[in-house]
């Protein structure tokens, strides 16, 4: 049975928390168009007190659709046609979704992550809850 939207509860910005948990990337370089992002994990409890299974946490390891864009290719992005990205940007630091198959599953420093090629990134989202 699929969750409906909730309000997850957050003791730390998730964003903050996924780059501590990341650590020194510094030794990594992406490749081409590639970008590098690390899968957010919902936490255990949602802000009206419900709690959810490891079912849920382990699951949005392997399906989870929210990722922080940790590292990105020299080539990620750049579209001098026009015809792929029409203005949108994604830098460093943005929540963006996917289609999880589309990614490279990969750990980084003990951080599920997936290796995803730009086109491959749907959208862009202000907070990971918005979407699973």
């Amino acid at each position: 049975a699929e969750m409906p939207q909730m309000a997850m509860a957050h003791e730390v910005d998730p964003k903050e928390e996924l780059l501590t948990k990341v650590g020194d990337i510094s030794g990594i370089d992406v490749f081409n168009n590639a970008v590098l992002v690390a899968i957010y994990v919902r936490p255990t409890k949602t802000k009206s007190g419900l709690y959810l299974t490891d079912k849920y946490t382990d699951e949005d390891r392997i399906q989870g659709k929210a990722g922080l864009v940790i590292k990105k290719g020299p080539r990620a992005f750049v579209d001098e046609s026009g015809q792929w990205f029409a203005g949108a940007t994604i830098e460093e630091n943005d929540w963006v979704i996917f289609r999880p198959s589309d990614g490279w599953p990969i750990n980084v420093n003990g951080v599920s992550c997936r290796l995803i090629d730009d086109v491959a990134i749907r959208g862009k989202v202000d907070q990971p809850d918005r979407v699973w």
